[in-house]
């Protein structure tokens, strides 16, 4: 798995969003990109990830690109197709960007699983190191005491080990894009980082995200099929 970038920028803070529960943290990161104008420097790359090229807008879009964004020095990395199988490659991965890059923080968001109707969606962090988790009490979020937490973010817990990682969790209870859930995130992660989000259009506009994401997805999901139907015939 390679990582391909045309700039270096060094003591980036480096925050993920890989699909999961609810595609909050894709939803959340698609916000980011836009409100901050990040600029893309690059993605991750292998043969082992479906070979499928997404254009949106006349733009190609990656399947794991980096974005960056110059005035707070943040890297963006975002997932726009499931990476199933391969979590455990793309946690060493970014355990390797945030070493080259001598990140000062890495930050992964993503949705836990709730059974009961959520009315206003809860934030729970955990952080590695002592200094970041002090910063976070200072928010009066709750740490997450019970969880099960799977994928990328679930990878990297267990991987991460020299660079500070933060990660916030949202509940939700969708298998569905949840906007709601992704703008809980982000209002979070405006506190923390003091990012200048207008909390007044943020719900719309995760709204707008997450059905660009639910046809994103969709489509996604309906040239899997067709290519497996393609594999049973040739098989057949």
């Amino acid at each position: 798995m390679r990582i391909e970038l045309e700039e270096r920028p060094q003591r980036p803070i480096i925050i993920e969003g890989f699909p999961g529960f609810g595609f909050v943290s894709t939803i959340a990161t698609e916000f980011l990109i836009r409100h901050l104008g990040a600029k893309p420097i690059g993605r991750i790359t292998s043969e082992k990830i479906t070979p499928i090229a997404a254009i949106h807008k006349s733009s190609l879009i990656y399947p794991l690109e980096i974005f960056y964004d110059k005035k707070t020095n943040i890297i963006l990395v975002q997932a726009v197709t499931p990476v199933d199988g391969l979590e455990w490659e793309i946690a060493d991965t970014l355990v390797r960007l945030a070493k080259e890059l001598k990140a000062k923080e890495f930050i992964g968001l993503e949705g836990v699983a709730s059974t009961a109707q959520i009315r206003e969606p809860q934030i729970f962090y955990y952080a590695s190191h002592e200094e970041k988790k002090k910063a976070i009490q200072n928010l009066k979020i709750k740490p997450l005491d019970e969880g099960i937490i799977i994928g990328v973010t679930g990878a990297l817990l267990m991987k991460m080990k020299e660079t500070p990682l933060s990660c916030f969790f949202v509940e939700t209870h969708s298998d569905l894009p949840d906007n709601r859930g992704a703008a809980k995130l982000i209002e979070v992660l405006d506190k923390y980082l003091g990012l200048s989000v207008d909390p007044k259009p943020l719900l719309t506009k995760a709204k707008e995200f997450e059905e660009k994401l639910k046809d994103l997805f969709t489509k996604l999901a309906e040239v899997k099929t067709e290519k497996e139907k393609k594999q049973l015939s040739y098989m057949g």
